[in-house]
């Protein structure tokens, strides 16, 4: 099965995390995933990067599922959307991305909830067991996250999830149309085995 058919039916990767259940996105859910982030996007918007105008639309999350299945096939990254445990009702998503073999063995993580949801532990359990999966099953070393100083609540989740502070790095993303400095942050895999005991 080609990993593209991944987005429209029950195959592929299935991670479990304390009160989450994380799969790759199908083109199924698209409604749940508009409704979310439409509902969602003053609160998300300071913290990413500006949306396009069409970003909402059917077509836009047609192609981000296309990009999704290239980078999959590829070994880039791994998108999930994250639902509760029974898989029903979706509550923001996280993806491994930028993931790189050889002396590095490593990926880059980033995640984000929805506002009816934030603030409930959703993000901690999802990065923890895309750490877990990352670590586990795709044998990666390391992984790398970052967040915007004045992003309390994305630092404790990483720092929860056993993530280090390693510095900062000034303009490092473009954030809501601006280039902004940023902390990063590492996990090592046995930083993650120490933090899941």
């Amino acid at each position: 099965m080609a990993l593209l058919d991944w987005m429209t039916d029950a195959a592929g990767p299935h991670v479990r995390g304390h009160g989450v259940m994380l799969r790759p996105p199908r083109a199924g859910d698209y409604q749940a995933w508009a409704d979310l982030r439409e509902a969602s996007r003053d609160y998300l918007q300071p913290w990413e990067p500006a949306w396009p105008e069409d970003d909402l639309t059917r077509a836009a999350y047609r192609r981000r599922l296309t990009v999704y299945g290239r980078e999959l096939e590829l070994g880039n990254a791994w998108p999930f959307f994250i639902f509760d445990t029974a898989g029903r009702v979706l509550l923001g998503a996280v993806t491994l991305s930028n993931v790189r073999r050889g002396v590095a063995e490593t990926g880059t993580l980033g995640y984000w909830i929805g506002q009816p949801y934030a603030g409930a532990g959703h993000a901690t359990a999802a990065v923890r067991a895309v750490a877990r999966y990352a670590f586990a099953d795709l044998r990666l070393h390391r992984l790398e996250a970052s967040c915007l100083p004045i992003n309390t609540a994305s630092r404790r989740v990483l720092e929860k999830s056993g993530f280090r502070k390693e510095g900062e790095a000034r303009a490092y993303l473009k954030i809501n149309g601006r280039w902004a400095d940023h902390l990063l942050f590492g996990l090592l895999s046995e930083d993650a085995e120490r933090a899941d005991a």
